[in-house]
């Protein structure tokens, strides 16, 4: 059951048709949570930019990946553990990972554990980690700059988390295959 009306470019607001334009453009579709957001163009324009900022950290793609996943499956998200994994393999990541973050297993790597622990300790804790995780997450290779991208990823994920939460958007046909539940 969708909550919140799915746009598309003939009946979103004005200031949303130039962006889902471009994301028509950069998917070759208009991904259901990017119609959703369409109601508020200011929130649609904050997702894309969050999400283009975030693809530039220092994190490569099995990073960018750990980050958002661990992310979406702590808050239990039907939408984008899907399009994330379909993401991934767009961006060629190991199916090992993805199969352990959608299931909740460990890394076999340990630096991509040590940051889906410390993803994890952000999002539970509310960004109060401790001395300790810190400790870990730096002796791990990382440092302050990623902690501070880490809470770029989580503010991305935030927007659609919660929006798909509350929408229940339905998952785009492309991902449908990769149907996921906590």
């Amino acid at each position: 059951m969708t909550t919140l009306k799915v746009h598309d470019i003939e009946s979103a607001p004005e200031g949303s048709k130039g962006l889902l334009e471009n994301s028509q453009k950069s998917f070759g579709m208009i991904p259901g949570l990017h119609g959703v957001l369409a109601a508020s163009p200011q929130i649609l324009e904050a997702y894309q930019t969050l999400h283009k900022l975030f693809t530039e950290t220092s994190f490569n793609n099995d990073e960018l990946t750990v980050v958002w996943q661990t992310i979406n499956v702590e808050h239990a998200c039907h939408y984008c553990v899907p399009a994330h994994t379909g993401i991934a393999k767009m961006m060629k990541v190991d199916d090992a990972i993805t199969e352990a973050l959608r299931n909740e297993t460990p890394l076999v790597d340990e630096k991509l554990e040590a940051l889906r622990t410390f993803t994890l300790s952000v999002v539970r804790n509310r960004g109060n980690v401790t001395q300790e995780d810190l400790d870990t997450f730096y002796a791990a290779g990382y440092g302050e700059q990623q902690v501070l991208e880490i809470i770029l990823g989580l503010s991305q994920k935030v927007i659609s988390n919660y929006t798909n939460h509350i929408a229940h958007t339905p998952v785009d046909a492309p991902f449908q295959g990769f149907a996921w539940s906590k």
